[in-house]
């Protein structure tokens, strides 16, 4: 899968989102990096303070999904898909609050 390819599919995972949930989205940029150099294995990660919080000067929140861990461990192209859509769910999950547990019990961890 091109990285463009990727992208796209990152991008289609978000306009899936309900639209509810989309608007909430704010003040959060979703970006693709080819890996994490502190956590090579990583497929995404949420920084940030999320929607409830006061931001006063902060900078964005950022959702990163990594593209080579997910491509060099899902090798299937739906198999794969369906894993972006997994990974950019969860760290939308992070941005509301949700912890681990709980998005493994939503089905998204």
């Amino acid at each position: 899968m091109t990285p463009e390819e990727f992208e796209a599919h990152v991008k289609a995972a978000l306009d899936d989102l309900p639209p509810d949930i989309a608007q909430m989205l704010d003040n959060v940029a979703v970006v693709v990096e080819d890996k994490s150099e502190e956590e090579p294995d990583v497929f995404g990660w949420y920084d940030g303070l999320g929607p409830a919080r006061e931001r006063a000067g902060a900078l964005p929140d950022r959702i990163v999904i990594y593209r080579l861990p997910l491509v060099e461990s899902f090798h299937d192209p739906e198999r794969l898909r369906r894993e972006i859509r997994i990974t950019v769910l969860h760290e939308v999950g992070h941005y509301f609050g949700l912890d681990e547990e709980r998005i493994r019990e939503l089905g998204y961890g």
